[in-house]
């Protein structure tokens, strides 16, 4: 009897296995998929990194990232303001809301992606999201993200005021956060994006100015530079250039956040800050669960079709742990959590001074490849 009870187990579970591999022929002639509503995905995931990535984390992943979480907090759960989320109406309605103050610059990624809309079958939603997770597996140590296809384009623009500002106050800040359905550390896990974030905007005159010392990888460094004491500098390299901002390796062409300064000390959210300072794997899966729900906010993952399986592999980790920027020492961190001890990290050698770099080496960021 129990021979025969274990046979069928055996049988139930390998027609079990056969289901989930089950695959349907993509009309490419190409590719297979789980289901065919994903067959579409592959020639778009072609034609995007090939004509707007070219295999890199250059500046296109870097607007394609934060378009995907500008689109996406178009949403209120109190019904405080309109939007229905991941909805594509940041392409849809570009006449509009890329205009609000919060969406300074997104145009260059709404521009950028509408063409792709016309020449593939998606919706603007999908093609949103879709090109976040591709364009991050360019960026070493980036998580490979889920992608959930089948949200419905958007009928009308979300609200102003959806984008927290970054010279918002903690406060305003998680409880615009909070009304889209995300806790405070959520928040931060987001925010791991930063690692691979260029401003094109806050300093006048100032293209791709990075937030971290490594914005070409998605690294832990940036949730220790920012924990570093800052000054008000004129930006540039050799100090020189006028516009002023507050950077916590001086001359080193790398600004921080408002936004990003008050959060890593607050003492909702600075443990959580700094629990990711060299936790490469913490930040990784951090990042992927907060994006997995920024994707599908305003829609219900039931009714959406998995096609993860078509985001390319991610590209893995440099495997260099977080270090002190030359010049700085443990002395420079203001840490605000007092609950852990800081990591132990060692310090690189050399000047008191950092110029991050392009992909290629080239350290005039303005002409890194897009």
């Amino acid at each position: 009897m129990v021979f025969k009870l274990s046979a069928v187990f055996v049988t139930l579970a390998a027609l079990a296995s056969a289901a989930n591999y089950k695959r349907v022929a993509c009309p490419d002639g190409v590719n297979t998929a789980t289901n065919e509503a994903c067959c579409v995905f592959f020639a778009l995931r072609d034609d995007l990194q090939e004509h707007l990535f070219d295999g890199e984390c250059g500046e296109d992943v870097h607007e394609s990232l934060r378009l995907t979480f500008h689109d996406a907090i178009g949403f209120s759960l109190s019904g405080a303001l309109n939007g229905t989320g991941a909805d594509g109406s940041m392409i849809l309605f570009k006449d509009i809301e890329p205009n609000f103050a919060a969406n300074d610059g997104i145009d260059d990624s709404v521009n950028a992606l509408s063409p792709f809309l016309t020449r593939h079958n998606v919706t603007a939603g999908d093609l949103i999201q879709f090109a976040g997770a591709v364009g991050t597996t360019n960026c070493p140590g980036a998580p490979r993200l889920e992608f959930l296809a089948g949200r419905p384009n958007a009928t009308f623009p979300a609200s102003d005021n959806t984008v927290p500002l970054p010279q918002s106050d903690v406060t305003t800040i998680l409880d615009r956060m909070e009304d889209a359905g995300f806790t405070a550390a959520e928040v931060i896990h987001l925010l791991a994006s930063h690692s691979v974030a260029r401003s094109d905007t806050l300093v006048p005159g100032h293209e791709a100015v990075p937030f971290d010392s490594t914005p070409f990888t998605f690294d832990t460094q940036v949730f220790l530079e920012v924990l570093l004491k800052g000054v008000d500098v004129p930006f540039g390299i050799n100090n020189t250039d006028g516009a002023e901002v507050n950077s916590p390796i001086p001359e080193s062409g790398e600004m921080r956040l408002q936004s990003d300064f008050a959060l890593a000390r607050d003492e909702r959210t600075a443990c959580e800050w700094q629990s990711m300072v060299n936790n490469q794997q913490l930040m990784m899966s951090n990042f992927a669960s907060a994006m997995s729900k920024l994707a599908i906010l305003g829609h219900n993952r039931e009714d959406l079709i998995d096609c993860s399986e078509v985001v390319p592999q991610a590209t893995p980790p440099l495997g260099k742990p977080a270090t002190f920027p030359a010049g700085t020492t443990a002395d420079d961190v203001e840490q605000a959590c007092t609950e852990t001890p800081f990591p132990a990290l060692s310090a690189d050698a050399g000047p008191a001074s950092l110029i991050p770099a392009c992909p290629d080496g080239d350290t005039d960021l303005d002409d890194c490849p897009s």
